[in-house]
């Protein structure tokens, strides 16, 4: 008798404890159109806890990193775990987002399968979200945080375009999480947590940390970096991962100034070596053993054109340093507070081609002489997405005259200065379709003549034709102020900084122009640059650097 009581017993604590959890399914629409490709949300809801998840992560088949979210009750406490990847887990507490909600409640109401739900708005950054919840069921839960002690959660509308609304209710005997939040878990603070998924979510590259860039006898590599030009040249190897049709590729630099108060051209670049020889032999032995390109102006200008045996350094970012950030920030001007650090970024996917599962010199040029010089950290990051924008599978470097190695005497790029310009013969050795010039220009010449300061057309010819011809300007180079705490003041009320120049301004990147030829055929091309640079005046005279890579399909 006393065994069957105890079933007995044991049927009525089952049954309530089956009768409280229940498991919700919810789809996501936009603009009335369901989201078939994103996985139905689940929550697990039960009188104590929630969970929401995935049915991708219930069968264990969601790529990392995902997130799962627990809702303790009734101390409202969201419990956030992050999976980064097989075997590591995170997780981070939330005591007071629940609290702080706020909700202007309505009288409308309407039927979600079955169940009557009654309707409150709230705005979150600028979003109005209506949540329509239900309280038939006694119990409390959603699809997100939100609304968690309002009832349960079946639909939530943000912006009359983007919903996410319960397609299933049921109740069952257990919920499945043992099985998938298992394994050791480290806990760390909210910031810490969102930071760590977010780089998670990316592919980082360490190229350069802190690291620093002068003009000095005493600046010697090490077994990680090698340095050229006294200091004023990093580079590193780096080995590149598979990248697939759908990655984007992105190259970060921060920069501040630890002793150079001045703006100065910079370069990040690296060194295509699929030719017998490349622009690392003339790091290691000079400029002068590089192929010279010749246009009857007197001067030779060493490895800045591609031949049939040798490639120049590919440009991945050009970049200009501000006048003094960061380390003459003690410069003080009313209302101006000066930022810290100098950030550029640029999306180079397009590079694609020449990365990929590739093993590779990547180095970063300032111009400076300065025995101080600057502090830099580069970072190449590569994100997995089905944006396929640039779908170019051939990526051919064809001429870069940013002089590189300029404190081991390489000449300026002062090739402009008659009408041939810069020539350069190149041979496709098949078809190549849609084809784009990835042209990246700005001109030189620091005074008030100079082509800095003066505006010039630059013009693209191809196999003889022009097919291209604008000036390269920028006149927003007064929003970067606040970078620039060294910049010189005139008697006019602007800065240096402040000055419109050809195409870049003191502490920004200077982006690259991408200049349709159409398709073409294989066999020998030309491609031919031609600006019209202003003459010298005394010991000042005027440089462009141009670099050029063609892109395409086979």
């Amino acid at each position: 008798m006393y065994k069957r009581a105890f079933f007995s017993l044991f049927v009525i604590l089952f049954g309530l404890t089956y009768a409280q959890i229940y498991e919700i399914q919810y789809i996501s629409s936009s603009n009335g159109k369901v989201q078939t490709e994103q996985p139905p949300t689940l929550i697990w809801a039960a009188e104590k806890e929630n969970f929401i998840l995935n049915n991708k992560i219930r069968e264990q088949k969601s790529d990392y990193p995902f997130e799962i979210t627990k809702v303790e009750k009734p101390s409202n406490t969201i419990v956030s775990y992050a999976f980064l990847k097989p075997g590591e887990i995170i997780s981070t507490s939330d005591t007071e987002s629940i609290g702080k909600q706020s909700f202007e409640f309505t009288n409308k109401t309407k039927k979600i399968l079955g169940y009557i739900c009654k309707k409150a708005v709230t705005k979150i950054n600028s979003n109005t979200i209506e949540v329509w919840y239900t309280n038939d069921l006694k119990i409390q839960g959603g699809p997100s945080a939100l609304g968690q002690n309002l009832g349960l959660v079946l639909e939530i509308e943000r912006n009359k375009n983007s919903t996410i609304t319960a397609s299933s209710i049921k109740k069952v005997k257990k919920n499945d999480i043992e099985s998938i939040l298992k394994g050791s878990v480290s806990t760390t603070d909210p910031l810490s947590y969102r930071d760590l998924l977010w780089k998670s979510r990316f592919t980082t590259l360490k190229v350069f940390e802190d690291e620093t860039i002068n003009f000095s006898d005493e600046s010697k590599p090490d077994e990680n970096i090698k340095r050229f030009a006294k200091g004023t040249i990093l580079l590193k190897k780096i080995k590149f991962p598979k990248i697939s049709d759908g990655d984007n590729i992105f190259v970060e630099l921060k920069q501040q100034s630890n002793g150079d108060a001045y703006d100065r051209t910079g370069t990040v670049f690296f060194i295509p070596q699929d030719k017998t020889q490349s622009f690392f032999d003339g790091l290691e032995k000079g400029a002068q053993i590089l192929p010279a390109y010749e246009n009857g102006n007197g001067k030779q200008y060493f490895g800045v054109a591609s031949t049939e045996n040798y490639n120049p350094a590919i440009e991945m970012m050009r970049f200009f340093t501000a006048f003094g950030i960061q380390k003459f920030n003690h410069i003080q001007l009313k209302g101006k507070k000066w930022q810290e650090q100098s950030p550029y970024r640029q999306d180079i996917t397009e590079l694609k081609p020449q990365l990929s599962e590739k093993e590779l010199w990547v180095g970063t040029f300032i111009g400076n002489y300065d025995k101080g010089g600057h502090k830099v950290s580069v970072d190449i990051t590569i994100h997995k997405s089905g944006r396929k924008i640039n779908i170019n599978n051939k990526a051919i470097p064809l001429f870069n005259t940013v002089n590189i190695m300029e404190m081991a005497g390489q000449d300026y790029a002062t090739m402009f200065s008659n009408d041939k310009g810069l020539l350069v013969e190149f041979t496709l050795e098949k078809d190549l379709k849609n084809t784009q010039l990835r042209y990246t220009t700005t001109g030189h010449g620091g005074w008030e003549n100079g082509d800095e300061f003066v505006p010039k057309p630059n013009s693209i010819f191809l196999d003889g034709k022009m097919v291209f011809s604008f000036i390269p300007w920028r006149t927003d180079c007064g929003s970067y102020r606040l970078y620039n705490p060294a910049s010189g003041n005139f008697q006019d009320g602007l800065s240096s900084s402040d000055l419109s120049r050809s195409n870049w301004c003191p502490g920004t990147v200077t982006n690259p122009n991408f200049i349709t030829l159409g398709d073409l055929k294989a066999g020998k091309h030309t491609i031919q640059i031609k600006i019209p640079q202003g003459a010298p005046e005394g010991t000042s005279f005027s440089a462009w650097n141009v670099s050029g890579i063609l892109l395409g399909s086979e």
